[in-house]
């Protein structure tokens, strides 16, 4: 395993907010995309999504404002992150 991916966290992302739009996942997936992180989407539906990510904790940090301010036909009332523990599934 390199450094990189040693210093690499992993987080459950929870967005909470009007999200009953069809351009969000796939926003979600191409942000994450463009900043080298990981993802998966573990839940789904018109006002949760619950995003599995896993990479550098600043460039985390920029995936969470970023989906604080994007896409506009989506409201993201409040974004909560939780550690997931190496090894957890």
């Amino acid at each position: 395993m390199t450094d990189q991916h040693q210093s690499d966290f992993r987080e459950r992302m929870t967005i909470l907010g009007e999200l009953d739009a069809a351009s969000f996942l796939p926003w979600i997936r191409r942000h994450a995309a463009k900043l080298g992180l990981a993802q998966a989407i573990a839940h789904t539906s018109s006002d949760r999504v619950e995003l599995d990510i896993t990479g550098p904790v600043e460039l985390i940090d920029m995936m969470e404002i970023g989906c604080l301010l994007g896409p506009i036909d989506v409201w993201v009332e409040t974004i909560h992150r939780t550690p997931i523990e190496r090894g957890a599934s």
